[in-house]
């Protein structure tokens, strides 16, 4: 984060923030993204949209921000030792309810990040690279540990794995991926093909 925008977000509280956050997300529930406007975030929130703009700069930047405070934990910072280990915190930090929110928002999101390539770039930078980043520095731990053989092929696909399945689940069966199945996909697909 820049020295610029480290200053700009430091005159709001963490827990003005969170409600801040937690008012976009409403919103975004109930109207999308793209009928989302500052404006409206600033009456819900009965702030100005000079100060949303200062703390945020863009409508983009502000829903990234507010889908990344949904995260429990970051990935980097899960490192027990082992692999099993890792994971079985990750899953532990999830919360059934939040990845049932989180996985209607993204669907809901998934027309607008075509539409809007500045969504695209928040996304990107505020939410999915550091979970990637995250789970990268993770495996890479198990691969130095001698749990996952270096040239493994399935290395680089384990992202691909595990946003497939919270895409694919409520696709196939109707229904949001919760903590049960997380932990049996994971035991199921990811662990065999990484050979742990």
């Amino acid at each position: 984060m820049t020295e610029e925008v480290s200053s700009r977000r430091s005159r709001i509280t963490p827990e003005r923030e969170a409600e801040l956050h937690g008012a976009v997300l409403d919103l975004l529930r109930e109207v999308g993204y793209e009928a989302l406007t500052m404006d409206a975030v600033a009456a819900r929130t009965r702030s100005s949209k000079a100060t949303l703009y200062r703390q945020w700069g863009s409508k983009p930047e502000l829903v990234a921000r507010a889908l990344r405070c949904t995260k429990p934990v970051s990935l980097r910072e899960i490192d027990t030792g082992s692999l099993r280990g890792d994971f079985a915190v990750m899953v532990e930090h999830s919360d059934d309810d939040q990845m049932a929110k989180d996985t209607a928002l993204m669907r809901g999101l998934t027309h607008a990040v075509h539409e809007s390539p500045e969504l695209h770039k928040a996304l990107r930078e505020l939410l999915v690279d550091p979970e990637i980043n995250g789970l990268q520095a993770m495996l890479r731990r198990s691969v130095d540990r001698g749990e996952i053989a270096p040239d493994c092929p399935a290395l680089d696909f384990v992202p691909h794995m595990l946003i497939g399945a919270f895409i694919a689940l409520p696709l196939i069966e109707d229904r949001p991926v919760d903590r049960g199945f997380l932990t049996d996909f994971i035991d199921a697909v990811v662990f065999p093909a990484l050979g742990v």
